[in-house]
């Protein structure tokens, strides 16, 4: 009886972790993060570089990011 409970109980929790995770959507600031950061990767930028990249990157988040603002 108890464990048939403790059984109900877990499988209950990973579904309900299961649906709130599939209803969170990204932020644009987190999707701008996403695409520096492939964009970062892609370019192989290590170190000093990558975070000079990253943050020009995410400061022109309305211009492609290989664009410079004006």
């Amino acid at each position: 009886m108890k464990i048939t409970l403790l059984v109900t109980l877990l499988f209950g929790l990973v579904f309900l972790t299961t649906v709130g995770a599939a209803e969170r959507t990204l932020t644009p600031q987190q999707q701008r993060m996403t695409s520096c950061n492939q964009q970062a990767t892609a370019q192989a930028l290590k170190g000093d570089a990558r975070k000079t990249y990253m943050s020009d990157c995410l400061k022109n988040s309305k211009s492609a990011p290989g664009e410079k603002s004006l």
